[in-house]
């Protein structure tokens, strides 16, 4: 064939073969067979297969998959994907209707729609074409997984009729039962650990480096927000039909609504109808319908204010305990499991669930074989509400709680004051090594990328290991080639069956973790200090003591009285420090981890140069703000010379309080007499300062003209 010939027939069967997609996607009603339509796409590949300069982005055939991405670029959203809201009951519900008709003056109608339980997707569009899909990531920028998207059948690659230019239509990517349940048939087969439930298949499916297997997963979507700088539309559900029109799934289970009653009705509606849906949601989301009135509510820094989500009260179930096993924490802290019969819930079978600590077990009067109800919390985490007491067996005996420890068999101790016993064997219990290890690579501590769990584990187990100051003594050639098959938990680390996965040393990784390792040693002493990881020793709590003690010899040398000096350091944290290091062999670490490069002195700020209007106050953060995270304005507390609290006491200076401040940390406010201001005060106080700044400023600039 020609090749003009072939360019025709390549456009004639895209446009044909993007037809009947949408027919059997979208409209489902297909009008051809599935017979008929493999052989149009055969033909397509075979032209363009022999005509591969033909091929465009959106052709069909992109569909299959085939492309391998190695790494999947960060990009900027556009327009940031911003959080809902949750409510958990029709009262919440009534003050979130309470609180719009407060600015709106005028009817208001709300549109309601199913809450996927999936993975966030930003779908860009230009001139009707798709050109980038972008996970949510944290709200800000995610990661550009195109090829892998536009495997996904229901996601147009090209639109037809009359759509903007240029904008961004916002998804949900799901996976239906029927393909979960296939592929955890087949990992099953292959000796593989089946997936806990569709959405984490869906979020580990989107990130695969091969979109061939992305498309064998048969992934779906369903978009239900349509954003560029001025939509053609006056409300949210014309959008979203004008969508469909253009190629989009668009779910048909969408209502108007004007009443709170007629809102309730299709939440009840679809809390009992979600179990017949061939796929998962977990809640309803409502949302005001006109986008003038959306514009006037606005948003805060996380969410808007113009839609909330109602999430469904958790499922539960009732199944038999058959034994009470105790695992140990990085502080040595003990944590009853309950191993249960296996029981379907809210799309995963559990066999595990946490006891919290022996308080728990006693007020639920816990006996051997007691029939428990478990739930989900947040349709996550598997937990015992309760015990049936009708079905409980004549001579069952009540759970006893461990007295040793059950890893290293040491005598368990138990604070007085607190709820949870512990295994004192702080140095010489392995589940504790293992842990302050975890905790000293964590992004927040030294942030030793590539390291993780599992390798921290086997490096443990091969001996080359045995405190984290072993881990500076790592060569590439002492970790390059190690291979084990290790027994791990689920992804909740506690409440699934567990099962093996391989943990490997190959070159890229033993490259990556030297490489990480010696990056390490460029971080600031209050994070070093933080990943030592001394008990009540918090990330906040590590940076106040690091800037008034200054380096590490002054923390050890120094007495309950000088510790206690200290903002937020309180006899309890103080004993912990000084306990921490009492210990000789804390203290060979620390000189071992000095010799390795570690920064152990803080260093002196720099001025930023703007005015510390801030200095020497202690400023407590508290509730969600509108304009800011709270980081960003425990961030803007320092850069102006104050000190964060996490706590309020009598030497708090004041509190910046958002919406939704704690009411216990208003009473106890009150009652210390302590000023609070709200976020539009703090920020008022700050351009008092700025104009200083910029007048400061202007005068050097003048100055150096002569």
């Amino acid at each position: 064939m020609e090749k003009e010939s072939a360019r025709k027939r390549i456009a004639e069967l895209s446009e044909t073969i993007e037809r009947h997609n949408y027919n059997y996607y979208i409209l489902a009603n297909p009008t051809i067979s599935d017979f008929d339509f493999d052989m149009l796409l055969n033909e397509l590949i075979a032209l363009e297969k022999e005509f591969p300069e033909l091929v465009l982005p959106t052709s069909p055939t992109q569909r299959v998959g085939g492309d391998i991405t190695k790494n999947f670029a960060t990009v900027t959203h556009h327009f940031p994907m911003l959080s809902l809201a949750n409510s958990y009951n029709r009262e919440e519900i009534i003050d979130f209707i309470d609180r719009i008709k407060k600015t709106i003056n005028e009817p208001v109608t709300f549109v309601c729609e199913l809450k996927f339980d999936g993975i966030s997707i930003s779908l860009t569009y230009s001139h009707g074409e798709l050109i980038r899909a972008v996970t949510r990531g944290d709200g800000k920028q995610g990661d550009d997984v195109t090829t892998n998207i536009k495997t996904i059948r229901t996601i147009p690659l090209k639109l037809h009729g009359d759509f903007p230019d240029f904008f961004e239509m916002r998804g949900e990517v799901i996976m239906p039962h029927d393909s979960f349940n296939t592929i955890n048939v087949e990992r099953d087969d292959l000796g593989l650990p089946p997936f806990a439930n569709p959405r984490n298949a869906t979020a580990g499916t989107v990130k695969l480096q091969y979109s061939r297997e992305v498309a064998r997963r048969r992934l779906d979507n369903y978009c239900y927000y349509m954003m560029m700088d001025e939509l053609p539309f006056a409300t949210h559900y014309e959008s979203l039909m004008a969508a469909k029109k253009w190629g989009f799934n668009i779910s048909e289970h969408i209502a108007k609504c004007t009443t709170i009653d007629e809102i309730q009705q299709f939440i009840d509606i679809w809390d009992e109808k979600r179990k017949t849906l061939p796929f998962d949601i977990d809640g309803i989301v409502i949302k005001v319908d006109n986008f003038a009135q959306r514009e006037q509510l606005g948003t805060t820094s996380k969410s808007p204010r113009w839609a909330i989500a109602y999430k469904f009260k958790a499922e539960q179930a009732c199944t038999r305990l058959n034994e009470v096993t105790f695992q140990v924490g990085r502080h040595g802290t003990i944590t009853p499991v309950a191993n249960l019969d296996a029981v379907p819930l809210a799309g995963t079978t559990v066999k595990r669930a946490t006891l919290h600590n022996a308080d728990f077990i006693k007020q639920l009067d816990l006996h051997e074989k007691d029939m428990v109800f478990v739930e989900k919390g947040g349709e996550i985490i598997p937990k015992i509400t309760g015990v049936n007491l009708e079905m409980r067996e004549a001579a069952s005996k009540e759970i006893e709680f461990a007295k040793t420890c059950p890893e290293c068999g040491t005598k368990l101790i138990r604070n007085e004051g607190e709820a949870a016993w512990y295994c004192p064997n702080t140095l010489g219990c392995p589940p504790q090594i293992k842990g302050r290890m975890e905790h000293f690579i964590e992004r927040k501590a030294m942030n030793i990328e590539s390291l993780g769990e599992g390798k921290i584990a086997v490096l443990y187990e091969k001996g080359l290991i045995k405190d984290y100051a072993d881990l500076y003594s790592l060569t590439y050639d002492k970790i390059y080639g190690i291979e084990k098959i290790i027994k791990i938990e689920d992804e909740y680390g506690l409440f699934h069956e567990s099962t093996t996965r391989k943990v490997s040393f190959k070159d890229k990784t033993a490259r990556n973790i030297i490489d990480a390792l010696e990056k390490s040693k460029e971080v600031p002493f209050h994070r070093v200090l933080f990943a030592l990881g001394i008990k009540y020793v918090g990330e906040t709590t590590a940076k106040l003591i690091a800037e008034e003690m200054g380096n590490i010899d002054n923390i050890i040398n120094a007495n309950i009285e000088d510790l206690t000096k200290i903002d937020e350091v309180g006899e309890k944290i103080a004993f912990s420090i000084k306990d921490f290091f009492s210990d000789e062999r804390n203290i060979e670490a620390v000189r071992r981890l000095r010799e390795a490069g570690l920064q152990f002195e803080q260093k002196k700020k720099e001025d930023n140069g703007k005015e510390q209007i801030l200095k020497d106050k202690i400023i407590v953060v508290s509730g969600v703000f509108e304009r800011f995270s709270r980081d960003e304005i425990k961030q803007t507390i320092e850069d102006y010379g104050g000190k964060n609290s996490s706590s309020i006491s009598s030497k708090t200076s004041f509190i910046v309080a958002g919406d939704k401040m704690g009411p216990e940390k208003r009473k106890k406010a009150e009652n210390l007499n302590i000023l609070i201001i709200s976020e539009e005060e703090f920020i008022s106080m700050l351009n008092g300062a700025k104009e200083k700044d910029d007048s400061k400023k202007e005068k050097q600039k003048d100055l150096t003209l002569f």
